[in-house]
């Protein structure tokens, strides 16, 4: 699918899309050509605009610096991570920017929630823009702001963990564990994005002319991005150290349950040597002779089982 979208008195405007003969003169007339899984046709309706071919999803997913970060002949090329969300989970997705002098060309897979957000503020022309330079320095500052706000909601998620491990008393803490196991996972996938943004602005300076309006924005963007490197790692800690106290939680759980086991174990032990002596069938057994032996073995168990019962509180061992 192809979007293309114009800048009209500085602010972005989408455009409806043209008949299919119009397309060549809407494309050229385009200052920004979003892709979004395009088809061969659409594909090649793009190849007007660059002397290589739209590179392959494989090609765009490459980590290699020299595959993500490059100038030739066809522009600015960078390939950036943008965060998504799929079953609860999130999750990471690649687009490629290609920034020329007249329009700027993106190319992703899926429909991700960034770019459903520049549209909708498009349509009520709330994206302001002189540039392509600026659009894509306008579009990776909503990126961050998305991310800042997902970060804000995993601390949130993360203090509703917390109080469940440190307060509750009556908590799951099985569910503990998996619910950290998600939110370290998704911290994960922002740093991700986080670092790999700071790697495209730092090179997008480098080939930014001396003195373009869009270097400001992109050393506020650099300098947001330092500031939410250093609450990812704080959450990273605070994960750590929930996942920690879950675990000690846990393991005194067992040792309690266990310590419960190995007391029984001791406290039974005497009563049970005692009826064993006095379950073997030897003929000569001066107490079996014993008007009262059963009752004095019964009491002489009680007593044996007691005794280090007794002694365990009085060590304050119980």
């Amino acid at each position: 699918m192809l979007r293309t979208f114009e800048i009209v008195g500085q602010t972005i405007v989408e455009r409806s899309a043209p008949a299919p003969d119009d397309r060549g003169a809407d494309l050229a007339a385009a200052s920004w050509i979003d892709a979004q899984d395009p088809t061969a046709e659409e594909r090649e309706s793009l190849g007007r605009f660059l002397a290589d071919e739209l590179p392959e999803s494989h090609v765009v997913e490459e980590i290699e610096a020299s595959a993500r970060f490059f100038v030739d002949v066809d522009g600015i090329h960078v390939h950036s991570l943008f965060l998504s969300q799929s079953e609860g989970r999130h999750d990471t997705d690649t687009v490629a920017f290609i920034l020329q002098p007249e329009r700027l060309i993106t190319f992703r897979e899926g429909d991700l929630a960034d770019f459903r957000l520049l549209r909708m503020r498009a349509r009520r022309h709330q994206v302001e823009a002189d540039s392509p330079a600026a659009l894509l320095a306008t579009i990776f500052e909503q990126k961050v702001e998305n991310l800042a706000d997902t970060v804000e909601d995993i601390h949130f998620k993360l203090e509703q963990v917390s109080h469940l491990v440190l307060e509750d008393e009556e908590a799951d803490l099985e569910d503990a564990i998996d619910r950290l196991a998600k939110l370290e996972d998704s911290n994960g996938k922002i740093r991700l994005c986080l670092m790999d943004t700071q790697r495209s602005i730092s090179f997008l300076l480098r080939h930014l002319p001396a003195r373009s309006p869009v270097r400001d924005t992109a050393r506020e963007i650099l300098h947001d991005l330092d500031t939410l490197m250093s609450h990812i790692a704080f959450l990273f800690d605070k994960i750590n150290f929930l996942m920690d106290s879950t675990q000690g939680f846990i393991n005194i759980e067992q040792n309690q349950i266990i310590k419960i086991f190995s007391i029984a174990a001791v406290v039974f032990l005497p009563p049970t040597l005692i009826a064993s002596i006095y379950g073997m069938n030897f003929q000569h057994m001066p107490e079996l002779a014993l008007t009262y032996g059963y009752p004095i073995a019964l009491v002489a168990m009680v007593l044996a089982g007691i005794a280090p019962y007794a002694y365990f509180k009085y060590k304050n061992w119980l």
